[in-house]
């Protein structure tokens, strides 16, 4: 059994407030990766590995800095490699059918069990309740990012009492007392700051802005992401909101006061902020609050040329760049500054084509952050901000 406190820190824990004794090593599995000794977990994600539902274990076991992934539970896919599911690379990161088998190829109960869907009802089904409270009894804490918060519900609060575990609710805000207000000190940050957005959801904005970020620290220079969703609070963003479980008198001034935090603290050169949603999308509005409260000097857009209609709205068709870009610019005094690619549906022949059409279409760079040198979208970024580039210049001599 895992000895763990009772009180539930919120909306996510500080390495000093998990529930397991941590320090950051690196990964065995994961070359280049780091983790936190001591804190393992499976990835729950039922017929979702790999899918637009997925989300979220697809970005943990492409990056996680707070956890240790040590399998993903997806009967559909069982006996899979997780990496060449997602068509990349193996990762030695396997895929179970259920809990049960999961936890027989591990040499000590995982520490978390993680939920990693992000389904549009933003709750568990009864099944899942199921397994959850199975989690929970083997004496597995819970990582949940779903809208439904189970410390509130008295089976799970009661569950894990008696078995002396935490749960997580990642996207409980703040307490409404706490929040904040838009003030218009964003003019106080004097570095750049980039909004990776896109033209529909679950289309690849956190991965991007995750590889932008690690691409512009290669070359020399400081940058610091912001995490707007959940599942980048759960990867161990170190600044970031669940932009859209905060009620909307308060988005911008979260989102704001967020980016105001990572400047003062980190004094970096340059700002990465994760945008969420599509800015014409008629369910997700998150976009809104990124433009405004983070005030972005440059846009960067995901677009998904072999997805035609939008993810969970079979009958609405997807939008183009060009009036998305147009959109955006028209809507918040920033510039789009190149265009990114999310490859699923296309051959690497059909993506070298996208790249070169969408580059004589629209004057802008463009590239593809998973299937592309990471180094062209650093160069996006450094063209299209001059003194960024004098600096990682200077800095490279």
């Amino acid at each position: 059994m895992i000895s763990v406190p009772t009180a539930i820190p919120s909306p996510l824990p500080t390495t000093s407030q998990l529930p397991v004794a941590v320090t950051v090593v690196p990964s065995p599995s994961q070359p280049g990766r780091e983790y936190l000794r001591g804190a393992t977990a499976v990835v729950y994600c039922e017929a979702n590995f790999g899918e637009m539902d997925g989300k979220t274990a697809n970005g943990l076991v492409r990056h996680s800095e707070k956890y240790e992934i040590l399998s993903v539970i997806d009967s559909t896919k069982a006996g899979l490699d997780t990496g060449e599911v997602l068509g990349e690379k193996p990762n030695a990161i396997p895929i179970w059918k259920s809990l049960a088998e999961a936890i027989t190829h591990t040499e000590d109960v995982p520490d978390y069990f993680i939920y990693g869907m992000a389904p549009s009802s933003g709750i568990l089904s009864t099944h899942e309740r199921t397994i959850v409270l199975d989690a929970i009894g083997l004496g597995m804490n819970i990582v949940n990012g779903l809208h439904e918060f189970l410390n509130d519900d008295p089976e799970f609060a009661a569950a894990s009492a008696e078995n002396n575990v935490v749960i997580l609710d990642v996207r409980r805000p703040r307490d409404k007392k706490d929040l904040r207000m838009f003030s218009g000190r964003i003019t106080e940050v004097t570095c750049p700051r980039i909004a990776v957005l896109g033209t529909d959801g679950a289309i690849g904005k956190r991965t991007t802005a995750t590889i932008l970020t690690q691409a512009l620290n290669d070359r020399g220079l400081k940058a610091v992401m912001i995490g707007t969703g959940q599942t980048g609070l759960i990867q161990g963003a170190r600044y970031g909101i669940a932009l859209d479980a905060i009620p909307s008198q308060f988005c911008s001034g979260e989102m704001e006061a967020t980016v105001l935090e990572a400047f003062r603290t980190e004094s970096p050169d340059v700002i990465i902020v994760e945008g969420q949603g599509a800015l014409s999308h008629p369910a997700y509005l998150t976009s809104t609050f990124i433009l405004r409260g983070s005030r972005p000097d440059g846009v960067v857009l995901q677009h998904a040329p072999g997805r035609v209609n939008l993810g969970d709205f079979d009958e609405i068709p997807m939008p183009s760049p060009a009036s998305e870009i147009n959109l955006i610019e028209t809507f918040a005094d920033t510039k789009v500054v190149g265009l990114t690619i999310n490859h699923e549906n296309m051959t690497d022949t059909d993506v070298s084509v996208a790249i070169t059409d969408y580059e004589r279409d629209l004057g802008i760079p463009v590239t593809d952050a998973l299937t592309r040198s990471p180094d062209h979208l650093a160069e996006m970024i450094l063209t299209a901000f001059p003194a960024l580039k004098k600096k990682q210049i200077a800095r490279s001599q």
